[in-house]
């Protein structure tokens, strides 16, 4: 994207206010319209911060879409790095898309990472009656003859949904990963049905998204990618568990930017950790189908790093950056 593409997003980014003329002594940017993730994020923790007393008064949310969270990323780099009051809601998108360098020469230690608190597993998944009864086996088979399993996700090549069964034959020592078949459909709803219907393997994608499908008995999810198994779906074992430390979550969480002090960056993450400790959070968790992932603070922002590099290797290694 140019340069002056980009300042002409900025100009043109509709921004609106979670209430008209209301003081506030901090603000959320969400990266995107009303409505969605990012939105979900500054308005339930902002809210979910005021209730519990983290903050004296209410947080102000700005909506500013554009260029896949890139506007308000080059907003809070370019305008507000020193802003102690500012807080923008980030995803695994976010770290995706600066792992491929989609926001335009923007890099990932441009901003501070405070924290995740609540997460859309990722899961790999099989048709009910396929041969393959865990992540292990898939894995071999692969091994074996890489052309023998194609995976069907919800995002297009080269996006979070491709890259985590890459990242799992990477832990086991599978290095020809341009080998691996992939197959980028309109959503996991699809994916799925590629999947059951035999014309892919496996399933890479969201929890979220199979939840129906596994109540129905259409499929079985051989792995979830989260550090712990899920409440509620106990009996589907972790990649880690199985010998594959991976842990691939669509986390919800912040950023801050990255000219305030330590003192800022410990307080943020000290008020997110009171929410992810509240009942508050753990409500709007499962009215909205978030699974617990909680990681603050210095923590944090090491997993950011190491994500980043990894997304950005492994998408260099399939072609989709240079």
């Amino acid at each position: 994207m140019t340069s002056r593409l980009f300042l002409a997003l900025i100009t043109g980014a509709v921004i609106s206010t979670g209430a008209a003329g209301a003081v506030s002594a901090a603000e959320c940017i969400a990266p995107a319209n009303p409505g969605g993730g990012w939105d979900f994020t500054c308005r339930q923790i902002g809210k979910i911060m005021f209730d519990i007393g983290a903050v004296d008064q209410p947080v102000q949310v700005t909506n500013m879409a554009g260029a896949g969270g890139g506007v308000a990323y080059n907003h809070v780099v370019a305008e507000r790095s020193s802003d102690e009051d500012l807080i923008v809601a980030a995803s695994s998108a976010t770290t995706t898309r600066l792992a491929q360098n989609a926001y335009a020469g923007m890099t990932a230690d441009q901003v501070r990472f405070v924290g995740a608190i609540g997460a859309d597993p990722g899961v790999i998944v099989v048709a009910n009656d396929s041969p393959y009864q865990s992540l292990g086996d898939l894995v071999e088979a692969i091994k074996a003859d890489p052309g023998s399993v194609a995976f069907a996700g919800g995002s297009a090549v080269g996006g979070f949904d491709h890259l985590k069964p890459l990242m799992i034959l990477q832990r086991a020592g599978f290095t020809d990963i341009t080998e691996v078949k992939y197959i980028g459909v309109d959503g996991g709803a699809d994916a799925i049905t590629q999947t059951v219907g035999g014309f892919t393997q496996a399933m890479t994608g969201d929890m979220s998204e199979i939840v129906g499908f596994l109540n129905s008995g259409e499929v079985r999810a051989i792995a979830v990618l989260t550090e712990e198994r899920v409440p509620g779906f106990e009996d589907i074992p972790t990649a880690r568990e199985q010998g594959f430390d991976v842990v691939a979550v669509n986390w919800r969480g912040l950023y801050i930017p990255k000219d305030v002090s330590d003192e800022t960056f410990d307080a943020w993450s000290d008020k997110l950790q009171q929410v992810a400790d509240s009942e508050e959070w753990h409500e709007a968790m499962a009215a909205n189908g978030l699974a617990p992932f909680t990681m603050v603070g210095a923590d944090f922002q090491s997993y950011v790093d190491t994500l980043v590099g990894e997304i950005n290797t492994l998408s260099k290694e399939i072609g989709v950056i240079q």
